[in-house]
């Protein structure tokens, strides 16, 4: 089962959307606002990516958070903040036979799919 989780209404998702459509690719896509996001889907993640590569340090969510937030990020509190604001996971993850990818570039989805 090939899972795409993100956030609908992003560009880096539609595009990795479109790939894996163009391409023949069944997947299923998991919208976190939509779907809503579970702790256990969230350390499973982490696990395999770390939440340093996760946090999604650019987008208008982490911007708004206090300096001293910013400063203080660590672990326990970048996933609190990742699973109340899901707009701070970097997107899209894709996870096909039991292993996760995070962002979207059409050589290395090209590779996970060979």
């Amino acid at each position: 089962m090939t899972t795409l989780f993100g956030i609908k209404n992003c560009d880096t998702i539609k595009k990795a959307r479109n790939w894996l459509a163009a391409q023949n690719i069944e997947f299923t896509f998991h919208d976190y606002r939509k779907d809503g996001l579970e702790a256990e889907w969230l350390n499973k993640a982490e696990q395999a990516l770390g939440w340093e590569q996760m946090l999604n340090k650019r987008g208008t969510t982490f911007r708004q958070l206090s300096d001293e937030q910013k400063q203080n990020i660590n672990k326990d509190n970048a996933m609190k903040l990742m699973l109340e604001h899901p707009a701070m996971i970097k997107r899209p993850i894709l996870f096909h036979k039991d292993s996760y990818f995070i962002g979207f570039k059409p050589d290395q989805y090209s590779e996970v799919f060979a």
